[in-house]
């Protein structure tokens, strides 16, 4: 008997994003969220630190050689861009050590590669941000260290808010989350960071930065926005104010328009 029917024809080709975890993600789901339907996602982990998310943890979880071997074990799929996936162990030690970070991915023998923290450095260049406030789910001395490397950047921290938390980030609701963003927001504020890759996000960025009128930018949304930049993809879902992002319209009959900072969002 010939196999005629279209669904015979697949599977449908995939283009490979390799992702560098910490021991203790557990939101995998939210990343597909943003991608396309031909781009999979191949995941190592880093090992497991018996420590509470702290300064300690992420020097642990980014250290070289935990990034080399991730990478290696994730080659054997021909991913086109590696990404080390984790907010503070990137930041932990500045710009200077997250540029380290993705020259270990590639000495390594990833083809590109990305940071969390690098690929919020590429969104504060894109937005031509100066000035934001960041919530974080760690403790203070963590938190202080985002916005040193903020402060790298050239942006100024106008409102900093952390949930001092030493584990089980992923259990934190959508409403603690969204609480938080509100309380962070300043009206000097050109953005708002949400750090921290196991801290789910989601489903509150699109109704927040309505709110808001300014673009609402999360650990995960970013890496993968500059993963498929990397590979000239359009990112999926929430995330209006970056480039390359392909999302549903207002039921207006077009997307909606991001307004310049200072001026309010015209519908």
């Amino acid at each position: 008997m010939e196999l005629t029917g279209v669904e015979f024809e697949g599977p449908l080709a995939q283009r490979g994003i390799g992702i560098i975890a910490p021991f203790d993600l557990a939101l995998e789901r939210e990343l597909w969220r943003w991608a396309p339907l031909d781009v999979t996602f191949h995941l190592a982990r880093t090992p497991y630190e018996p420590v509470p998310v702290s300064l300690e943890m992420a020097e642990l979880v980014s250290e070289r050689r935990h990034l080399q071997a991730a990478t290696r074990d994730v080659l054997g799929v021909d991913p086109e861009v590696v990404a080390y996936l984790c907010s503070s162990g990137s930041f932990v030690h500045g710009l200077s050590y997250e540029a380290e970070l993705r020259d270990a991915i590639l000495a390594a023998g990833a083809p590109a590669a990305v940071t969390t923290s690098g690929a919020l450095a590429e969104a504060v260049r894109e937005l031509d941000l100066h000035r934001m406030s960041v919530i974080t789910p760690y403790d203070a001395p963590l938190t202080e260290r985002l916005g040193a490397f903020l402060g790298e950047l050239g942006v100024e921290v106008m409102r900093s808010h952390y949930l001092g938390l030493g584990g089980g980030i992923w259990k934190v609701n959508y409403r603690t989350v969204a609480e938080l963003i509100l309380a962070a927001d300043d009206p000097r504020a050109e953005a708002v960071f949400v750090s921290c890759t196991n801290l789910p996000t989601y489903d509150i960025i699109a109704p927040l930065e309505k709110r808001l009128g300014k673009p609402v930018l999360t650990a995960n949304q970013l890496t993968v926005w500059a993963c498929l930049g990397h590979m000239g993809l359009p990112m999926v879902g929430p995330g209006r104010w970056l480039r390359g992002v392909f999302e549903e319209d207002d039921g207006a009959g077009a997307p909606h328009s991001p307004a310049q900072p200072g001026q309010e969002e015209t519908r």
